[in-house]
């Protein structure tokens, strides 16, 4: 009887292996025929074939035209059905809340966007424009179309059950977002991570990552954080709050950082102290409506103290790289976050050149720096990954 059953287990496991196989490879690669998929996977085409028409059936795939086949009929040409439900991606980030609503191609079918009620503001406010946001952007969908919702947060996402949120910089300690979502009523499936992992997510899967299977995406915002990935896999660390690259020292006994210690490079390439060093150089410098526009007016000035501001950016942004190049020697380096794009679309050559003086010699031949493909809601884009990854490993509904 243990036989039998450990018989069918197995059984049942490598269907569900080749659900999500081929399920992943219409969802990256597709539209794909039957042909494809078994060559692509190595599966037989008796394999392929079965299992296409189990997901056909269940509504996951769709058919999508035909192609022409060397002397034999047309091909089917299969790829993930849009419309089999609805993801939603949310970007808490340390100025706002933006709630965006996807279908299964990755499309963006809806968007809300709204600014946090101060700079430490309480986990259940936030939940509140959560949760507003998330009922905005399904207003118009079934709940039972919803298969997930993910979350992305500053700080560290200890994955347990539920997870917990701990973001020094906001006061926050061992928050459930998990749990004040679903005293609020949100009843579907959610995925909660950091802010800069679930863009790391996006730009490996989409964007300037993709096809590296050693890279480091890094986002730079008010925050400053990056999600390492080895062999294709997010590297967490024990208890999750590996990437916290901007709590690393640049300067022994520097700048106090949000977070209580001296010298992080956060305090120096994140938005608050850029700002903050630039009006040390020229205290006439307005503050502007926000950090967005106060970084932007600050590349755009051309003064010298504006000038000599973006220069040590440069340079300790670049330091900041060169240290991930010698600890984790990836093929690729991916700058995005708001004031990341800003800073490298004026600067990249200058951090660049930051980087190498400060990597070892042979590593830095071997990796490229770039900024991300996916612009500055990339967050919440990554976010409403965590939910589809779930579907993927699966090959059915959460």
């Amino acid at each position: 009887m243990v036989r039998i059953e450990v018989e069918r287990a197995t059984t049942r496991d490598m269907r569900r292996r080749n659900r999500s196989t081929l399920l992943s490879e219409l969802f990256f690669r597709g539209p794909l025929s039957r042909h494809d998929l078994s060559r692509i996977t190595g599966l037989s085409a008796a394999t392929a074939s079965s299992v296409t028409a189990e997901l056909l059936h269940e509504g996951l795939i769709i058919e999508a035209g035909q192609i022409e086949s060397d002397g034999g009929r047309p091909r089917v040409l299969l790829r993930v059905n849009p419309d089999f439900g609805r993801l939603v991606g949310a970007d808490v980030g340390e100025t706002g809340v933006k709630v965006e609503l996807f279908d299964l191609s990755m499309t963006r079918l809806a968007t809300v966007d709204e600014p946090l009620p101060s700079s430490r503001p309480d986990p259940s406010v936030v939940a509140g424009q959560l949760e507003a946001g998330i009922r905005a952007v399904l207003k118009d969908t079934a709940a039972q179309d919803v298969l997930g919702i993910g979350i992305g947060v500053p700080g560290t996402v200890e994955q347990a059950d539920p997870p917990l949120v701990y973001a020094p910089t906001l006061g926050w300690r061992g928050v459930s977002f998990h749990t004040l979502l679903r005293e609020r009523g949100i009843t579907a499936p959610l995925f909660v991570e950091n802010g800069a992992k679930t863009q790391g997510q996006a730009e490996m899967w989409f964007g300037a990552g993709r096809g590296a299977g050693n890279a480091v995406i890094v986002l730079v915002g008010s925050g400053v954080g990056a999600a390492v990935i080895t062999n294709g896999t997010v590297y967490r660390g024990a208890s999750s709050s590996a990437g916290e690259w901007g709590h690393t020292t640049v300067v022994y006994g520097g700048r106090q950082c949000r977070c209580g210690a001296r010298g992080c490079l956060e305090a120096y390439v994140g938005a608050e102290g850029i700002l903050e060093r630039a009006r040390a150089l020229d205290p006439s410098r307005p503050a502007a409506a926000g950090e967005m526009a106060d970084v932007a007016a600050l590349i755009a000035a051309g003064t010298d103290a504006a000038a000599a501001t973006l220069d040590e950016t440069a340079g300790m942004l670049g330091a900041g790289i060169g240290n991930l190049v010698n600890l984790f020697n990836p093929e690729r380096v991916v700058l995005g976050g708001w004031a990341g794009l800003a800073l490298g679309g004026r600067l990249l050559d200058k951090i660049r050149a930051a980087a190498e003086e400060q990597a070892l010699e042979h590593p830095f031949g071997q990796v490229s720096i770039e900024l991300c493909e996916l612009g500055p809601d990339a967050v919440a884009f990554g976010a409403a990954t965590l939910p589809m990854a779930e579907l993927l490993r699966r090959a059915s509904r959460p």
